[in-house]
């Protein structure tokens, strides 16, 4: 049974106001991997971020992340969620 769980969300990353500007993009990071491991209903540590989504979080730099992003998750049958940019 190929059981592919896919979602697209919008994710707000507000919080990562609240941190220092050295430490912005990473808790961006952060964030997103939290929110889908909610949404998901996952662990943390089963979830790939893909690349482009980690360059479109560091592309103004590590004090100006985006203040939401937009992303695709899927769910495999072996448990592993992969975390992309939408393709539109």
């Amino acid at each position: 049974m190929a059981e592919e769980k896919e979602s697209v969300y919008v994710i707000p990353l507000i919080k990562t106001k609240a941190v220092p500007t050295t430490e912005r993009a990473n808790r961006a990071l952060k964030e997103v991997r939290a929110y889908v491991a909610r949404h998901m209903k996952a662990e943390e540590d089963s979830i790939w971020i893909d690349p482009k989504l980690n360059e479109a979080i560091w592309a103004r730099g590590i004090t100006a992340p985006p203040s939401k992003v937009r992303v695709r998750a899927v769910r495999f049958e072996d448990g592993l969620i992969e975390v992309s940019l939408p393709t539109e």
